[in-house]
């Protein structure tokens, strides 16, 4: 895997500046409530199209941001296959205030008892999320081979496809969160910067996944360009005398009579 590639190919873009300011302007328009609804989405839908472009060979140029209600569709996709992942952890988390206000007015064993079960639930949601946050993105990698709603749940693929690639997948899982680490270093920048940077983690993501499905499908990983080669020096070879438009290249010797002149 090209890792430095993955955090700087956008710059390599001619327009890197316009469609990352687009970008990092729709994640800015992401605090206003409702209009995030189609901000977001957008936002997926369109890293989506990276992935996919990465996974082929190719990082650059950048999508075009000329594809808003297909972006939107495709985030919406993603979006929804996330909430029906994130339903046990939704009904975990409801049992457990159900028996949290149980066992307010319980006995002392009894919310002994209450206690030690929504520390068990607890502990399960957060196996839970830690499987999720393993699975989802391999099942995006999936999605996006296709773009079908039913490749998310094509789970013996999914786990299939992670543990033949587990050690570029984790590796690429490690780097998205670095990414996002990273990318909170925008707060510096009078904190409008982090929205951004923020744009630029979300470009990261599918540029390391777009790798990991390109080397599992045999294809090179994209590799920055290659610095351009300077033309070589015309050449013009050995003149002749035909070359110099009839002149000898040495001069002739004098006759006798132009001596005598």
């Amino acid at each position: 895997m090209d890792i430095g590639r993955s955090f700087t190919y956008m710059f390599d873009d001619q327009e890197w500046l316009k469609k990352l300011g687009i970008g990092g302007l729709l994640v800015l328009l992401s605090v206003i409530p409702l209009l995030n609804i189609f901000t977001i989405l957008v936002l997926m839908g369109y890293t989506l199209r990276v992935l996919q472009n990465v996974a082929k060979g190719s990082d650059t140029p950048l999508p075009e941001w000329d594809d808003w209600g297909g972006d939107w569709m495709k985030g919406l996709m993603i979006t929804l296959a996330g909430l029906i992942f994130s339903i046990p952890v939704l009904a975990v988390s409801g049992f457990s205030a159900i028996v949290s206000s149980f066992a307010y007015n319980a006995s002392s064993d009894v919310e002994s008892f209450m206690g030690i079960c929504i520390a068990g639930l607890s502990c399960l949601s957060a196996l839970w999320g830690l499987l999720m946050a393993l699975y989802l993105p391999a099942a995006m990698i999936k999605y996006a081979e296709t773009e079908e709603f039913s490749a998310f749940f094509k789970f013996g693929e999914i786990f299939g496809f992670i543990k033949d690639n587990l050690g570029n997948y984790i590796v690429a899982i490690l780097l998205i969160i670095v990414a996002e680490l990273i990318s909170g270093f925008g707060v510096i920048l009078c904190v409008v910067g982090v929205f951004f940077t923020s744009f630029w983690a979300m470009l990261v993501q599918p540029h390391l996944l777009g790798q990991v499905k390109a080397l599992a499908g045999g294809i090179t990983p994209v590799a920055a360009a290659a610095a351009p080669v300077a033309p070589p020096a015309p050449s013009f070879g050995d003149l002749s005398t035909a070359d110099l438009g009839g002149f000898d290249a040495e001069p002739e010797e004098p006759t006798e009579d132009e001596e005598e002149a």
